[in-house]
């Protein structure tokens, strides 16, 4: 294995990069969006993780740029900025296939939520725009689904599905109709029940907190947030 790529620092369950980076074989690279660093920044404060803490995104072992291009094995590979769920948002594009993370969500859910801490709705739109400019047969790789009952999850679907069948933000959708309704439901939603626990690893390339001298590891769960 040559990389271990992460779309975003996910804020609803925690990433397994660093369990993956040592137990197989190749010690693969962790790479997230340069715009980790923001989000670094944000939660040392919120966690009160000290000075110490690095908020330079050297947890991980490549930061990538918007546009930049790198190769895993013989495929080429494309990073894309599309934040908007959150300011550190990347999809991979690699031939005709897209990873975009929590940006688009299968059809007959929408999109990604917008109200995380550097996450903007308008933002979120141009980055869907720019997804939208890839070829209609262009695969999409998703994160979630949410299915109704008795309907299966769907791993993957295509540029042409979602821009002809998402149902908050199709092709012809106009940006201040997108962000009134993605404002909108994004104030009934409840935080995820895994936050701060995933956070506090997530920032660090899916590393769990140092021990202390008993063996022991600890979280720390702030008692207010002002979101």
């Amino acid at each position: 294995m040559e990389w271990i790529l992460e779309t975003h620092a996910h804020a609803d369950h925690l990433s397994a990069a660093d369990w993956l980076k040592h137990n197989l074989g190749g010690v693969p690279m962790i790479g997230i969006g340069a715009g980790i660093v923001a989000v670094q920044r944000h939660f040392r404060d919120v966690f009160a993780l000290g000075a110490d803490f690095a908020v330079d995104g050297s947890q991980f072992d490549r930061l990538f740029d918007d546009n930049e291009n790198f190769r895993i094995g013989s495929l080429d590979v494309r990073v894309l900025a599309t934040p908007g769920h959150t300011s550190d948002g990347v999809s991979y594009l690699i031939g005709d296939a897209v990873f975009v993370g929590d940006t688009l969500f299968a059809p007959q859910c929408g999109t990604g939520r917008c109200d995380f801490p550097g996450a903007d709705a308008a933002t979120q739109y141009r980055s869907i725009q720019r997804l939208y400019a890839l070829p209609d047969a262009t695969r999409v790789f998703l994160c979630h689904d949410y299915p109704a009952a008795g309907m299966e999850p769907q791993a993957q679907t295509m540029i042409a599905a979602e821009k002809t069948g998402n149902t908050q933000l199709n092709a012809t959708t106009a940006a201040a109709y997108y962000i009134a309704l993605r404002t909108r439901r994004d104030a009934t939603l409840a935080a995820p029940r895994l936050l701060y626990p995933s956070l506090q690893v997530n920032i660090c390339a899916g590393r769990l907190p140092q021990p202390d001298a008993t063996g022991r590891m600890f979280l720390q769960i702030p008692v207010h947030v002002e979101f």
